[in-house]
């Protein structure tokens, strides 16, 4: 079984190949690197409306989009990589219920601060107020989450699921892992715990390199 992801460097697509990874499930990777340039949104457009990476293509030529659905939708069909509690077990509701928290909360706060003139246009200060106002919210929803999880040596106990790399990822984008480290510490301990994977060594410095921020 061979899947194809639409991705870039950096991006939510990388959630996706991370979890693959850690499946040891092959799958090919075509780079659309949509925060570059109106050319490359066009191209991701055929594979998803949005013209937002990732897209993943099934071996049945069935195309998925939205991250928390591919990695949910992933880990029911490779149920022996262990990456998600199964029905039944007691960790699964909170398991989707944080799954579905950072796309809700988080990750729509990039499509705003990622390009303010969408919003407000040309008005350099009003772009910077909202840069401000989203980095304030993105941090305070971090917070919110650490208040209500009790974390294990990962969020849901002694194993890594999906739900570690997504916050493991999304918590490297802005505004970056010193600030995440202030206000949701103990997740902050998860996402190096992620980070430090063996089994994802080779992964980070190809998908999403280390830089100095990121280190609280």
């Amino acid at each position: 079984m061979t899947y194809t992801i639409y991705g870039a460097v950096g991006s939510g697509s990388v959630i996706v190949e991370a979890a693959l990874t850690l499946m040891g499930v092959p799958y090919r990777l075509e780079e659309i690197v949509t925060y570059e340039s109106e050319a490359e949104r066009r191209r991701m457009a055929p594979h998803n409306p949005m013209r937002q990476v990732p897209a993943l293509v099934t071996a049945q030529g069935e195309t998925l989009t939205e991250s928390a659905a591919i990695l949910l939708w992933l880990t029911e069909q490779h149920p022996e990589a262990n990456l998600a509690p199964p029905p039944g077990d007691p960790r699964r509701g909170q398991f989707l219920r944080w799954l579905n928290f950072i796309p809700a909360a988080i990750y729509p706060m990039y499509w705003v601060r990622d390009v303010p003139s969408r919003l407000v246009g040309e008005d350099e200060a009003a772009q910077a107020q909202v840069r401000a106002r989203t980095a304030d919210r993105i941090a305070h929803c971090w917070g919110v989450m650490e208040g209500q999880v009790d974390p294990g040596r990962f969020i849901l106990g002694d194993t890594p699921t999906v739900l570690d790399l997504y916050v493991a990822v999304a918590s490297r984008w802005t505004p970056n892992r010193a600030r995440f480290h202030q206000v949701a510490p103990r997740l902050g301990l998860v996402a190096r715990r992620i980070d430090a994977l063996p089994e994802l060594a080779d992964f980070w410095p190809r998908r999403f390199p280390f830089e100095g921020n990121y280190v609280g």
